[in-house]
């Protein structure tokens, strides 16, 4: 099947279909202030005697977009899977909308993951499920809804990522772009404040990278959402970053706007721009 997302205008359908489920849907929202949304405060991370993350500190306000950037293995999605509960690190303080996460319970994690929900690599898909009965998920999990509204929000956010085509086939059917975009669908389902991607533009080629750039941009803009992007695509990244983290053997070497991180004198970041940039010459 082709790695194509078929609907170019997708975009436009993004609003109706998001503020429709939370119309129908009840919010849990927190009310919006200045305290920042997520804050990473001196967290240090091992894995047996391997420093993952190391007295890495960041924050990203409500409607940022932050791109965490590096060389592979550096701890990019590590720092995505603890903001998840997935992982729990040693050392620091980790804040979402102003209260501490790092030591809650899996019951007090739920709560938080209400607020946040992540696209990973893969998709993440229910392999049993339709790509229709996969987004329809998280919207019969927090309930309030009756199956028409459900299936009316669902086939809104399946149009949204231009997936029409392919809303009865099952995940292992899908190519590579096609999953990343219904896990995207999936995710805005659950409702969320903040959304974690996990290396979005892996493995997909440069029109479904920009389809996919392009739903996060509409979600900061139209609906306020803020965004953490794990890539090492720099060109994507340059197109979405508000901020940018960038990891150097799990050390925050810089954090700060993107002008400044492409204007920075870091050999370390010079280097990581400078291979970015490269491309390998015609036969």
């Amino acid at each position: 099947m082709a790695d194509s997302l078929s609907n170019p205008g997708f975009p436009e359908m993004l609003p109706e279909a998001l503020e429709l489920a939370r119309e129908k849907a009840p919010s849990n929202r927190a009310p919006e202030d200045t305290v920042p949304m997520i804050s990473f405060n001196h967290v240090s991370m091992w894995f047996g005697d391997h420093k993952v993350l190391d007295n890495v500190t960041f924050k990203v306000n409500r409607g940022e977009t932050l791109c965490i950037l590096g060389r592979s293995g550096v701890g990019k999605s590590v720092a995505l899977r603890i903001l998840m509960g997935f992982l729990r690190p040693q050392v620091g303080s980790i804040l979402v909308n102003g209260e501490e996460i790092n030591g809650l319970s899996e019951e007090g994690m739920q709560e938080v993951r209400k607020h946040i929900t992540m696209v990973f690599q893969n998709g993440a898909l229910f392999d049993s499920l339709t790509v229709r009965e996969n987004v329809a998920f998280p919207l019969r999990e927090r309930g309030g809804l009756d199956e028409d509204q459900v299936q009316q929000i669902v086939e809104r956010l399946i149009g949204m990522v231009g997936a029409e085509d392919v809303e009865d086939d099952l995940p292992a059917s899908l190519s590579t772009g096609r999953r990343r975009a219904v896990a995207i669908a999936r995710a805005l389902a659950a409702q969320p404040e903040v959304v974690l991607y996990d290396e979005p533009t892996t493995m997909v080629d440069p029109l479904i990278a920009r389809r996919l750039g392009d739903i996060i941009q509409r979600l900061k803009h139209q609906l306020g959402f803020t965004s953490i992007v794990v890539t090492h695509d720099m060109r994507f990244a340059e197109r979405l970053a508000d901020v940018v983290l960038f990891l150097h053997q799990g050390r925050s070497t810089f954090f700060g706007p993107l002008a400044a991180f492409m204007a920075s004198t870091d050999p370390q970041i010079q280097q990581f721009l400078t291979l970015d940039a490269y491309v390998l010459p015609s036969a």
